[in-house]
């Protein structure tokens, strides 16, 4: 295989980093302007901010304002290079990666591919769900909201149109929970304006949990609270409701019930794609790669991983941590450091997480947070929400529009984004089809 092209090899120790998604990404900064020689490596030319994808699925926000070019962000960081790949395998015995581009030698490897949908094995869900783990997917699920609801217009059965306007979600984390609560706003003050000639009592807003409760990462007053301000928003919400199949209209229920719907959003859970020669040594529940206190991956050398893919047990988390962006960053910045100490001929320091607390957003004013030593619910709690998510997105440009759509939002209530954009030829289900064969790099 030739090797990538345009990377010289100038004597510069070379770290590879795979993955542009919060820890890729926050590596690759720290090592900026270093002694290092920077390959940083994703399938995507973009940073997308995971957590607002749901915005831009109910048509809150453009893609472009979640999505920040990784080659803008390093254009003046010479020793950082770009190349858009898969990655294909890894020689940890060679310190060689090969990818769709080609081969490249590395000095020091760094796993931040992320995780991609868990299906179950379930192929007909596979097939027919809604995922949402990127910014392509998101807009899917706005392309599908919308064509339903024109052809939803032209169903004279009231049971026919229920089956287009009806939208399930499965999985009661963040994504499902915060979608939910969006839709559901949706349904009351938006979709009618638009469509006057249904009517809106046929349509409802499922939220399917396989546990006993939401957001299961969070406080019981946290789950709690937030499965009240959806039940207000009229979220159908039930919980230790297992769906077993879906064949593109009719959901079934592990309890045997069913529900009929053309719309259903997958975000029961995740898996780590495999990467071929460092999954088979190192591999641990839910395809995570086991690491060290270090982030060196168990068994290998001069391999790290970090971010969701990463397994590391230490103190309470011995089932690993929770796979949330806030781990990744700061395993990102002791990573960073230790490649800096690396150089300087100093010993490594270890990692060990520090919870700073986790935030939902269910509608507006309405959101819960769980703070190290404090706990909120409503306004305050929403307002919390909205500052941390919007100083944590890429360029101050960005950061502005969404500031713009939000107060347009909030006094409008009103998405002036409902565009309905269709590709040509190639479906959304054969690019899935075909996703599952490739290296998942967020």
């Amino acid at each position: 295989m030739d090797t990538i092209k345009h990377i010289p090899e100038n004597g510069k120790t070379r770290v590879v980093i795979i993955g542009g998604g919060f820890a890729g990404l926050k590596l690759a900064r720290q090592l900026a302007n270093t002694k290092y020689q920077v390959v940083l490596i994703d399938r995507n030319n973009f940073h997308q901010f995971q957590p607002l994808f749901y915005q831009v699925a109910t048509s809150g926000l453009e893609p472009s304002s979640i999505a920040f070019p990784l080659r803008k962000i390093f254009q003046k960081r010479k020793n950082v290079h770009f190349r858009m790949a898969d990655l294909l395998e890894v020689d940890s015995n060679k310190q060689e990666i090969y990818t769709s581009l080609g081969s490249l030698k590395y000095d020091h490897l760094v796993l931040a591919t992320g995780v991609d949908t868990n299906y179950f094995g379930n192929k007909n869900i596979e097939e027919f769900a809604i995922p949402m783990k990127s910014v392509s997917e998101a807009i899917f699920l706005r392309n599908s909201i919308l064509r339903n609801y024109e052809k939803a217009l032209n169903e004279s059965d009231p049971q026919k149109a229920a089956n287009y306007m009806n939208i399930v979600l499965v999985g009661g984390g963040p994504t499902g929970v915060e979608l939910a609560g969006a839709l559901a706003e949706m349904k009351s003050k938006i979709l009618p304006k638009d469509y006057p000639e249904l009517d809106f009592s046929l349509m409802n807003v499922y939220l399917f949990e396989a546990s006993n409760r939401l957001l299961s990462g969070m406080s019981e007053n946290a789950s709690a609270k937030a499965k009240t301000y959806l039940q207000k928003l009229g979220v159908i919400v039930k919980t230790e409701a297992m769906v077993a199949d879906y064949d593109g209209l009719k959901i079934s229920l592990a309890n045997g019930e069913e529900f009929n719907s053309y719309a259903l959003v997958w975000a029961a859970g995740v898996v780590a794609n495999p990467i071929k020669g460092i999954s088979e040594i190192a591999a641990a529940r839910g395809g995570r790669l086991r690491v060290d206190l270090y982030n060196k991956v168990k068994g290998l050398t001069n391999v790290y991983a970090i971010g969701d893919i990463a397994f590391q047990q230490e103190g309470d988390f011995q089932n690993g941590h929770p796979q949330v962006a806030q781990v990744g960053l700061q395993q990102a910045v002791v990573l960073g450091k230790n490649l800096k100490r690396i150089l300087l001929g100093k010993d490594m320091i270890t990692f060990h997480y520090k919870d700073r607390g986790s935030l939902a957003t269910i509608g507006k004013n309405l959101a819960v947070a769980d703070l190290p030593g404090i706990k909120m619910q409503g306004f305050i709690a929403w307002v919390l929400w909205l500052f941390v998510h919007l100083m944590a997105i890429v360029g101050v440009k960005n950061r502005f529009f969404i500031l713009v759509n939000w107060i347009w939002n909030y006094w409008t209530s009103d998405q002036s984004l409902r565009v309905l954009i269709r590709p040509k030829k190639r479906s959304f289900t054969d690019r899935a089809s075909k996703k599952k064969h490739q290296i998942g790099i967020n």
